[in-house]
């Protein structure tokens, strides 16, 4: 099914989604200038991958919502820190009512976070996150998809390396998010701003 742009509170196109709470204007901001630009820092990388965890069987919505509270509860994502959490932490972290308590999603960001330091042994975070960018060929209509070979390549090897809570269709949601495919729908303001954005960046190499 092809999506439409729809009219925002401004009057420009948008993606359907990003109208979709109009009570919630944090979410037409993140649609507006977070949602399918380009990321290669690796933080920003490391705390998606991680929010995106904490997002299954929930909305993303409730997520941005409590984004705020999880960045102070994970030491703003630095992996080191993150990495060097112990049980104490765990208990911290389920008392802390600003984010989800959910403790194997807690302790999967703490695991991955050592798994990204054993990562980088290896090469970037960002190198390997964008050597799975697809082909923008491949993918048919915009969010017409909700996972693709590289997805399920990407969270294989993810799983191969120990991370958690990181199946097919949340490694395409952070792909899409992230920038590795401009998933803005025909006519969306966002989307020529994102396809110059990509056009502009290096891709990371290892």
């Amino acid at each position: 099914m092809t999506l439409t742009a729809v009219p925002g509170p401004d009057g420009s196109l948008r993606c359907p989604w990003g109208v979709a709470i109009p009570d919630f204007p944090a979410y037409l901001t993140y649609h507006d200038t977070e949602w399918g630009f380009p990321v290669v820092a690796e933080r920003r990388l490391f705390e998606k991958l991680c929010l995106e965890g904490f997002q299954s069987g929930l909305s993303w919505r409730t997520i941005l919502a409590k984004r705020d509270a999880f960045r102070a509860a994970f030491a703003g994502f630095d992996p080191e820190r993150v990495a060097g959490f112990d049980e104490a932490d765990v208990q911290r972290l389920l008392g802390d009512a600003g984010i989800v308590r959910h403790r194997g999603k807690i302790e999967a960001a703490i695991g991955n976070a050592g798994r990204l330091l054993e990562l980088r042994e290896e090469t970037s975070l960002a190198a390997y996150v964008w050597s799975f960018e697809p082909d923008p060929a491949t993918l048919g209509a915009p969010q017409s998809l909700t996972t693709s070979p590289e997805a399920v390549a990407m969270a294989k090897d993810l799983k191969r390396r120990g991370w958690r809570f990181v199946g097919p269709t949340t490694v395409y949601a952070f792909l899409q998010s992230m920038g590795l495919i401009n998933d803005h729908v025909e006519g969306c303001v966002a989307r020529p701003q994102v396809e110059a954005a990509r056009a502009a960046l290096v891709r990371p190499t290892a």
